[in-house]
């Protein structure tokens, strides 16, 4: 648990100090927060495992130095009879996926070469899974930090509260209709979050020879199967006993071939760890599917956002919601929304009502820095 720890410590002293301002979804939060712990956690407990002990331990009866073969073997990868897995454990095959290779016509052979990679890919899958949370902190520029004022906490002089209230509404006045393109950055970041985790699965898929797209389906589907027709893919694709063969010279410069059969400890905790990916980014896939058509609708529907605002925000009037939605821009309300995640509900509340008062009071809103010209809602 040591490394566990150490990896919380270390994504909490790299957040900033502004860590508790919301400035994305939960969805977008389970990307590029939870699964990128995940990621590192994983990749730090096969780095662990891989390093700490022996990754392969193989069996051999001529006389080899066993680290030779094993470093061997882990190297230049080992290999499974891919016939002998639908063979009977002990009867037939000592372990599945072993078997004997010569004298049987031809057999296809799977190679096993992934393993000494698989530290490496998860910890460059958390980067990718990051990197939209990197591009998004930048285009957000740290607004929603410098507008909320502290007014999160609610507990100050009412002077200054009400002082605080007159800049955040005088900045929603000036800049209004002008965050569009602000908040389409945000769109665009979730939309990479989903073309992120999708093309991991591919990634993925490439990673494990094509086994992996359906990896998931196929563990229940061997759950659920007959125990005699059916072939553990866990096995399959993290075999935990293959073979491996070395060669050398022997003493008159003939070239010696010795077989030998490993042991891979290390795919056990693959196997875990990859099922648990796999349903895992289905989860991810699905939630941001439909957080993509969430967005959709509240761009084309500003009924949608009158009826999401009131939702969340229930201490906001209705009709206040409704004037702002007619005279801002959708980039407007996702401001005010993310400002409303973040700051007491009842100073939220106040400056919104003003906010309204003020829209409603002035029929026409004048575009700060174009004098004389006016904007229509």
């Amino acid at each position: 648990m040591e490394f566990l720890r150490g990896v919380y410590a270390f994504m909490q002293v790299s957040r900033s100090s502004v860590s508790h301002v919301k400035i994305d979804s939960p969805v977008f939060r389970l990307h590029t927060n939870a699964t990128v712990i995940l990621l590192i956690t994983f990749s730090i407990a096969v780095t662990t495992r891989q390093y700490v002990g022996n990754p392969i331990d193989c069996v051999h009866t001529r006389d080899i130095p066993e680290d030779v073969l094993n470093t061997y073997c882990w190297i230049h990868s080992t290999y499974t009879v891919v016939d002998a897995f639908m063979k009977k454990q002990g009867s037939e095959v000592p372990f599945p996926g072993v078997h004997n290779s010569q004298g049987r016509g031809p057999l296809t052979i799977k190679h096993t070469k992934y393993y000494q990679w698989v530290a490496f890919t998860l910890f460059f899958q958390a980067i990718l899974f990051y990197t939209p949370r990197w591009l998004w902190k930048s285009w957000e520029g740290g607004k929603i930090h410098a507008l909320i004022m502290d007014l999160d906490i609610g507990i100050c002089s009412e002077a200054e509260k009400k002082q605080k209230k007159k800049l955040l509404l005088d900045y929603l006045w000036e800049n209004l209709r002008y965050h569009n393109w602000w908040a389409y950055r945000y769109y665009v970041c979730e939309l990479l979050a989903l073309i992120n985790v999708i093309g991991q699965m591919f990634l993925m898929n490439r990673f494990f020879d094509g086994e992996f797209m359906t990896f998931g389906l196929d563990v229940i589907q061997y759950m659920e199967a007959d125990q005699e027709d059916r072939m553990d893919p866990m096995i399959y694709i993290f075999p935990r006993m293959t073979k491996c063969t070395f060669f050398k010279y022997g003493s008159s410069g003939e070239v010696e071939k010795h077989d030998a059969i490993c042991i891979l400890p290390l795919n056990v905790v693959n196997e875990k760890i990859y099922i648990f990916l796999w349903f895992w980014f289905i989860l991810l896939t699905l939630l941001t599917l439909l957080t993509i058509i969430y967005r959709v609708v509240i761009i084309f529907s500003p009924r949608m956002r009158v009826y999401l605002f009131r939702m969340r925000f229930r201490l906001v009037r209705r009709d206040a919601i409704e004037i702002i939605v007619r005279r801002s821009k959708m980039g407007d309300w996702f401001l005010l929304y993310l400002l409303g995640e973040n700051i007491d509900t009842v100073i939220f509340r106040d400056v919104v009502q003003d906010l309204a008062n003020r829209l409603g009071h002035n029929q026409h809103h004048r575009v700060p820095g174009l004098k004389g010209e006016i904007q229509d809602a």
